[in-house]
C-alpha cells in the first residue's frame, strides 16, 4: 500500500474540487478527521496495517461529497474502489475500508473496532472547545445546500437531540471527549432556558 502517494492524491483532489460552498464538509473538516482519526486508533493500539486503513478511510469518508451531498458515503466507496488499487491496495483492504466509511452515515453504526474508531473521529468536535463553529458551518452548509433551513432556535433544539442521542464507541474516545461534549450540551441548554425567559 503506498498510503504516502494516496494522501497526496486525495488532499489535492478535494482541495481543487470541492464545492466550495461546503462550509463543514471541506477539506479542513477531511483533515481533523484524519487526525482524530490517528490520535484514536494510536490510544486503542491498532497494528500498524489496521492504522493505514483506518488513516485511508479518513481521507476518503466524505470524498463523496464530490458528486452528491445526499448519499455521499455511497458515493465515497466507489471513489476509493475507483483509485485505491492504483495505489496498491488490495479487494479485502479497500471492503474493509468501505465497511467503515459507510459506518459514518447517521445514525452511526459501527460495530467493529476500525468502524469504530472511525466514526468517533468524525464527531470527536462534539467533545471539543471548537464545537460551535463547526456547528455553525454545519448550520451554513444546509441552508445553502437547501438541506434543512433553520432558525437558531430550532438548530440548538437538533444540537440537543443529537448531543443528548451520541454515544462514543471507543474507550479512547469517551475518556478524552465526552466530558467537553456534556459541557457543550450543558452550554446550549442554558442558551435555550435563556431564550425562553
Amino acid at each position: 500500500m503506498d498510503f504516502e502517494g494516496v494522501k497526496i492524491f486525495i488532499i489535492n483532489k478535494l482541495k481543487a474540487e470541492l464545492n466550495p460552498a461546503l462550509y463543514y464538509h471541506d477539506i479542513h473538516h477531511t483533515l481533523d478527521v484524519y487526525e482524530s482519526a490517528e490520535r484514536i486508533a494510536k490510544l486503542e493500539n491498532v497494528s500498524d496495517e489496521e492504522l493505514i486503513l483506518i488513516k485511508t478511510a479518513s481521507l476518503f469518508h466524505d470524498s463523496g461529497m464530490l458528486k452528491t451531498y445526499t448519499g455521499h458515503e455511497e458515493a465515497s466507496c466507489e471513489i476509493s474502489g475507483q483509485y485505491l488499487p492504483e495505489f496498491g491496495y488490495d479487494q479485502q483492504q479497500i471492503d474493509i475500508i468501505n465497511r467503515m466509511i459507510m459506518t459514518t452515515k447517521l445514525p452511526q453504526s459501527a460495530s467493529e473496532r476500525l468502524e469504530q474508531i472511525l466514526c468517533d473521529a468524525d464527531l470527536d468536535y462534539l467533545g471539543r472547545d471548537d464545537f460551535y463553529m463547526i456547528s455553525h458551518r454545519l448550520k451554513l452548509e444546509w441552508i445553502l445546500q437547501n438541506f434543512m433551513a433553520t432558525t437558531l432556535k430550532e438548530w440548538y433544539y437538533l444540537q440537543i437531540n443529537f448531543l443528548n442521542g451520541h454515544k462514543y464507541f471507543t474507550k479512547s474516545a469517551f475518556s478524552t471527549r465526552e466530558k467537553g461534549k456534556q459541557k457543550n450540551l450543558r452550554e446550549i441548554i442554558q442558551i435555550m432556558d435563556g431564550l425562553h425567559k
